[in-house]
């Protein structure tokens, strides 16, 4: 008999033990809630800095093109977790502030691609820079026996969460990964490796 089959089950927690369970998680809570609110204020206060006629979710929108792009509009709207046609009236109005170029797919006529121009790569720049160093300045506070601890556990929490935060941002990258550059119509569109090796990907050098 496998050794899993006859190992003790886990004693159940005592009253005791769930009421101080409840209040760890309490706490937890209310600290977590208390940093995302800071973070956001930070972004925000960036953004204020930078672009001050964008909002969050619009430059949610521009940091996922600027580390994934170009990406098909449906692509950018599930790593936001929106439905396409409010990813696209977004895109509509960073793209009349010149911040997104949208295309048709040459492969797929009725795919839309988007990336970043110039300009908006230049703002998540600039945004994200000056999000970095207020951070960096709150950090230096701490201290320095309060900062080792802070990473592991801001890691464990994230670890605790199943990664959720960066699994859509994984999955963005995959699918470009796939598709190369969507708007080469040689890019190709088939996740498959190609029957000759791979000789696709190499005649396009």
């Amino acid at each position: 008999m496998a050794q899993h089959d006859t190992d003790p089950a886990p004693a159940p927690l005592g009253a005791a033990e769930h009421q101080a369970l409840d209040r760890e998680a309490e706490e937890l809570s209310v600290a977590v809630m208390a940093a995302s609110r800071f973070f956001v204020a930070i972004s925000a206060r960036a953004l204020a800095t930078t672009a001050d006629s964008l909002t969050l979710p619009q430059l949610r929108a521009l940091v996922v093109l600027d580390s994934c792009g170009p990406v098909k509009l449906v692509v950018l709207a599930a790593t936001l977790g929106v439905n396409p046609s409010t990813a696209l009236r977004m895109v509509g109005r960073l793209e009349a502030l010149d911040l997104v170029d949208r295309r048709t797919n040459p492969v797929n006529r009725r795919e839309v691609v988007l990336s970043l121009t110039a300009g908006g790569h230049d703002l998540v720049t600039r945004v994200l820079a000056h999000r970095r160093a207020e951070i960096r300045r709150l950090v230096q506070r701490l201290p320095a026996e309060e900062r080792a601890t802070l990473v592991p556990a801001l890691r464990a929490l994230t670890a605790a969460a199943g990664e959720m935060a960066v699994e859509a941002y994984d999955n963005a990258r995959a699918v470009r990964g796939i598709v190369d550059d969507p708007l080469d119509p040689a890019s190709p569109t088939d996740p498959r490796p190609a029957p000759d090796g791979g000789a696709r990907a190499r005649g396009r050098r």
